[in-house]
């Protein structure tokens, strides 16, 4: 094998163990950090310095700008943040990405087998999650850096190359062509944190005369800046046939990295002399790598302080760019909400999606059952139909949330603690779901009644009123129960349910002494009995969303408001 096909060969595996290890530890410290992801998430809502805080350190959880970003773009997209708030995550987005360049910039060549056999040797030995969670992290850094010391090795050759010194030199002395060259090699690989490693790797390599780095640091910041820019593609993407606050979103990423990079273009000599007089000193080639990654700090830093008091003016020139006007796709009534697929690999900001959706199926049953009771009991053509239509969009929802929690659990991204609380919010969704399906029952139980040749006598009708007006009281107090209605009296809603019980027992009994005076015909008994068991099935299943909600395993534990 020739020179050249090593040095490639070297350059991509390396760089394939990098973001492996990257991606691995990004996914290890999401489940080692459990319940401390919710309360980064928490301060979303916040103001937008504290938007810019949870920006970061979600960031450097996530180990990812890029998924930061989707994810708030995921919000934004269900209506969960607005656009200012989004905007203040993403400024801190870009100062928490930093935290790989700053990591890297640590000379730990010696240690990186220990980091590998310490990290494998807690996760094999371990049996609880947690400490294994912990233990991959550690190995996986352990990756992160033997794919950068493999490039590094590789790299080596390519400082006595002549042809390769003489091209270096070129970009080095134009800087825009250094901005390109950073961009596109981001969008190739999709990610500012491997491109930016690579540069400091590269530039740790010595020149000709042994001694400087082989494009020094005021040729490498053209490039840095180029990668900002280039990590803002995996936002565009992921606005697409979103509603236009979510482009919006997307398109505030791309205005921060390309205004800095404009006003940073015309700074290039002065920076550089400002990081090098702030970071260690010593040989160039031992102090480059740390150089960089304050460099890429000092940008992100600077850039943020700028914008968070323009954050209105941000969003008048993202209005511009996305103006208001036709949504380009139309969400239809049976499509989910809030669900997002790019979301699966952030599983504490997707169940928080998932809590959204299943409440909203919970407010449709809630009009069900309301159009179900008014009338006095009588189901009239517009109600019926209403009931049904809304039945079909709650039976669509129902697969849809189902297959996102297969999708949660195939990807392996959830942590014990989730994949049980997943399980309580599958069983809440199920009884929703039941009840829904029950009214549609009791709908066209009684509207088939009211239009054949035997009809429901007046009495009997107001009966069936009171009992649904029942159903709907109960089902409203467990919704706020599993809602998180600290306030809620458990025990009065089983009580409540035992009401339901009596009053079921006494219809029946009022039903067959109607039919022996005469009141009621006597070929109702099946359909009227057949509403009764209905309406007790559905009480039946609020007592099981009431014992859900005594075991705490509500929809607040998901959500990430305080």
């Amino acid at each position: 094998m020739n020179e050249t096909m090593k040095i490639i060969f070297g350059l991509v595996g390396g760089l394939a163990i990098f973001i492996y290890g990257m991606n691995m530890m990004s996914e290890c410290l999401q489940k080692a950090a459990g319940e401390k992801m919710k309360k980064i998430l928490a301060l979303l809502t916040k103001n937008p310095i504290l938007g810019v805080l949870a920006g970061a350190l979600t960031t450097a959880v996530l180990q990812s700008s890029s998924a930061t970003t989707v994810m708030t773009i995921g919000f934004v997209s269900a209506g969960l943040m607005s656009l200012p708030q989004a905007i203040s995550i993403i400024l801190g987005a870009n100062i928490g990405t930093t935290m790989t360049a700053q990591i890297i910039a640590f000379k730990i060549t010696d240690y990186i087998y220990l980091f590998i056999f310490a990290g494998f040797l807690i996760s094999f030995i371990s049996k609880k999650e947690k400490v294994k969670n912990i233990g991959q992290t550690i190995f996986a850094f352990g990756l992160l850096f033997l794919g950068i010391e493999t490039m590094g090795d590789v790299m080596k050759p390519l400082a006595s190359s002549a042809f390769f010194v003489n091209m270096i030199g070129k970009v080095s002395h134009i800087p825009i062509l250094g901005v390109c060259v950073g961009a596109m090699m981001t969008l190739v690989v999709q990610s500012s944190s491997a491109t930016i490693a690579v540069l400091q790797n590269f530039a740790s390599q010595a020149g000709p005369d042994g001694v400087t780095s082989i494009i020094g640091l005021a040729g490498a910041i053209p490039i840095l800046l180029g990668d900002n820019i280039g990590t803002t593609i995996t936002a565009v993407l992921a606005s697409i046939g979103q509603p236009k606050d979510a482009r919006r979103t997307a398109f505030a990423h791309c205005v921060f990295n390309i205004s800095g990079a404009i006003l940073f273009l015309f700074l290039v000599k002065p920076y550089a002399a400002l990081i090098q007089f702030i970071s260690p000193k010593g040989n160039e080639i031992d102090v480059i790598s740390r150089q960089i990654a304050n460099a890429h700090t000092g940008f992100n830093l600077v850039m943020t302080l700028i914008w968070i008091p323009l954050i209105p003016l941000m969003v008048k020139i993202v209005m511009k760019l996305v103006p208001d006007g036709k949504e380009m796709g139309v969400k239809a009534l049976e499509n989910p909400n809030y669900l997002d697929n790019k979301l699966i690999a952030q599983p504490a900001a997707a169940l928080q999606l998932v809590a959204k959706e299943v409440m909203y199926c919970a407010k449709i049953v809630d009009e069900m059952i309301g159009k179900l009771q008014s009338g006095n009991g009588k189901i009239d053509k517009e109600n019926a139909g209403i009931v049904e239509e809304k039945a079909k969009i709650l039976q669509k929802l129902y697969a849809s949330i189902n297959d996102y929690f297969a999708a949660l659990y195939s990807g392996g991204v959830l942590t014990e603690e989730q994949a049980s609380q997943s399980a309580g919010m599958q069983s809440i969704l199920c009884d929703i779901d039941r009840i829904g399906q029950l009214t549609r029952e009791i709908m066209e139980t009684v509207a088939k009644q009211n239009k054949g040749k035997h009809k429901y006598s007046k009495e009997a009708l107001k009966e069936l009123k009171k009992a649904m007006e029942q159903i709907q009281m109960i089902y409203g107090s467990c919704i706020r129960a599993i809602s998180g209605d600290v306030d809620m009296d458990i025990k009065e809603l089983m009580r409540q349910k035992e009401d339901i019980m009596q009053l079921d027992e006494k219809m029946r009994k009022n039903h067959i002494a109607r039919v022996g005076k005469g009141k009621c015909d006597s070929k109702l008994t099946i359909p009227f009995n057949d509403v009764l068991h209905n309406i007790d099935r559905i009480g039946n299943s609020c007592v099981n969303l009431v014992e859900v909600a005594k075991e705490n395993v509500t929809m607040q534990a998901f959500f990430a408001e305080d």
